[in-house]
């Protein structure tokens, strides 16, 4: 992890303002974003230090430097096989650009929404579920680690006046908090939507709080297969009969209703069956998410990401941010540490994108996945 100084640090390639150790981390599985967050604390003509175990690091580091405009000061072995010290120069920045996703899949696919326009949240991590693929480890016996509305409350307002549109409570289960109320409320003014199962707000506290809710928060519930079969698999019996019951009462009560379904693979008469279902739910088109698994938390299977993979999603978290919602297990994947602010979440995740753009607009693979 980054030792960051408040004075010039000692290394073996000379006096720097700020040392970060990579350890084994490739530029693809993490110490970009640890690069990135110690550079944007830095003044242009600072000097940075890198310590790294990692081959691909000797080839792919010089390159990353060019790309956006700062200068390799110095660099040394301390043997032929590592570990390697760089020192690089702050000096600029790189160009904007824009990532096309693939189509021609099953899976929704959509384009990049602009950074500092959507934030997620993850409000707590205990669940009343322990799916299969649950990318978060989420379960009954996980730690709760909520968020608190008072620390939280105050970036959501940060959020909605630096021009946020969309935020997304996540978990978990987001109704196993019981101040999910309070955070629903801090975000008023931006477009809300709560993720959850479903099947725990049809009566008592949790009845009353989902009645109290503003009717323009959208309720997104997983529902991941036409019949129960490959849903109460993946989150156990009775789940899916359970779900398409809280679908029917938010309904009821006036909550547009998203469905997101995971699928392990693409399966194209599974989806088309569970589409006609949701037809017969009510449940319009642009409602309707269908995503894959990602090898992430429990998963032991599903597509590998890293930041060179996924389009960021920031997302805090009780312990920090995170480039993406399914990455909050993966510590490569961490953009900050709690205390929270956005100028840095939003700016890392900015300088991060220069970088890649750059890289694909010179048609050089620069930053490894694995």
């Amino acid at each position: 992890m980054a030792s960051p100084s408040s004075s010039s640090t000692s290394t073996p390639v000379g006096d720097v303002d700020k040392l970060i150790d990579g350890g084994s981390m490739d530029c693809g599985s993490g110490l970009l974003l640890l690069i990135t967050r110690a550079m944007r604390r830095l003044e242009s003509g600072d000097l940075l230090a890198i310590r790294s175990a990692e081959a691909s690091v000797v080839t792919d580091l010089p390159v990353w430097a060019e790309l956006v405009g700062h200068a390799i000061a110095g660099e040394l072995a301390e043997t032929g096989a590592g570990p390697w010290w760089f020192v690089v120069r702050k000096d600029g920045t790189g160009a904007d650009g824009v990532v096309a996703l693939e189509a021609g899949t099953v899976f929704s696919t959509g384009g990049r929404t602009p950074v500092g326009e959507r934030l997620w949240a993850y409000t707590n991590f205990d669940c009343n579920l322990a799916c299969l693929y649950c990318c978060a480890e989420s379960s009954p016996q996980a730690a709760a680690r909520r968020l608190d509305p008072e620390v939280v409350g105050p970036l959501f307002a940060q959020f909605r006046e630096q021009g946020g549109r969309e935020l997304l409570f996540t978990g978990g289960e987001p109704f196993m908090h019981p101040q999910l109320g309070e955070l629903v409320d801090a975000a008023a003014g931006l477009e809300r939507t709560i993720l959850t199962n479903a099947m725990i707000f049809g009566r008592g506290r949790r009845r009353e709080l989902l009645e109290s809710i503003d009717r323009d928060v959208v309720m997104q519930v997983s529902l991941d297969s036409a019949t129960p079969e490959i849903h109460d698999k993946m989150r156990g019996s009775g789940s899916w009969a359970r779900a398409l019951d809280g679908i029917g009462l938010a309904h009821s009560l006036g909550f547009r209703v998203k469905i997101a379904a995971t699928r392990l693979d693409e399966d194209p008469e599974g989806v088309r069956q569970l589409h006609e279902r949701l037809d017969a739910e009510g449940i319009a088109q642009e409602d309707r998410v269908i995503r894959p698994v990602a090898a992430e938390g429990f998963a032991e299977g599903g597509i590998h990401v890293s930041i060179d993979s996924l389009e960021p999603e920031p997302v805090i978290t009780a312990d920090g941010a995170w480039w993406h919602p399914v990455a909050v297990t993966n510590p490569h994947m961490r953009i900050a540490e709690a205390p929270l602010e956005l100028e840095e979440i939003f700016g890392v995740v900015r300088d991060t994108l220069r970088v890649q753009d750059a890289a694909s607009a010179a048609g050089r693979e620069v930053f490894r996945c694995a």
